[in-house]
C-alpha cells in the first residue's frame, strides 16, 4: 500500500464533510467531493470538487468509475458501498460504521425488506438524527483507518 489514499465522498447528503476535510489535513490525504449540480460546495485547499448531473445514479457512477484500490469512500448508499468493497476500496458511512465483507450482506437485504414494506404501504423510520456521539465514531474510525495505512505503507 504505498500509494496515498484518496478520500472520496458522495457529498450530497454527507453531515460529516468538515470532518473529513480536518482528519484528510492532518495525514495529508486528498478529498474529492462529488454532488449533483443541485449541490454547491465550496472549494478549499486539498480538496476537489466535482459537481455531476443531477441525474439519480450520477454521483455514484463517478464514484465507482474514479475509485482506486485503497481509496476511502463515504457514502450512507449500502448499493455503492458494495461495488465500492468490489473495488478494492474501503467505505465508510458517515456514521463511523465500516462496511466490510461481514456486514454489507445484511445491510442489503434490511434495505430490501424496507422497501418492500414501504411499497406495500407500510411504513418505516426514517434515520435518527446525527448527533454529536455519531460525529466523534466517524471521525475516529476514520483516523483509524488512515493511521492503518499509514502504518503499513511501504517505505
Amino acid at each position: 500500500m504505498t500509494a496515498i489514499p484518496t478520500i472520496v465522498v458522495d457529498a450530497d447528503a454527507c453531515p460529516v464533510k468538515r470532518e473529513i476535510v480536518e482528519v484528510a489535513r492532518k495525514f495529508a490525504v486528498p478529498v474529492l467531493m462529488v454532488a449533483s449540480h443541485d449541490h454547491r460546495l465550496q472549494e478549499e485547499e486539498g480538496v476537489a470538487i466535482m459537481q455531476v448531473d443531477r441525474s439519480d445514479q450520477s454521483v455514484d457512477l463517478y464514484i465507482v468509475n474514479h475509485i482506486r484500490r485503497g481509496d476511502i469512500v463515504v457514502t450512507q448508499d449500502f448499493g455503492l458501498a458494495t461495488i465500492v468493497l468490489s473495488r478494492g476500496a474501503i467505505a465508510l458511512s458517515p456514521r463511523g460504521q465500516q462496511y466490510d465483507d461481514s456486514n454489507i450482506d445484511y445491510l442489503m437485504e434490511r434495505r430490501h425488506e424496507l422497501a418492500k414494506r414501504r411499497r406495500s404501504g407500510g411504513r418505516t423510520k426514517g434515520p435518527k438524527a446525527m448527533s454529536n456521539d455519531d460525529r466523534a465514531y466517524f471521525l475516529q474510525n476514520l483516523t483509524k483507518v488512515l493511521q492503518t495505512r499509514q502504518e503499513n505503507a511501504k517505505p
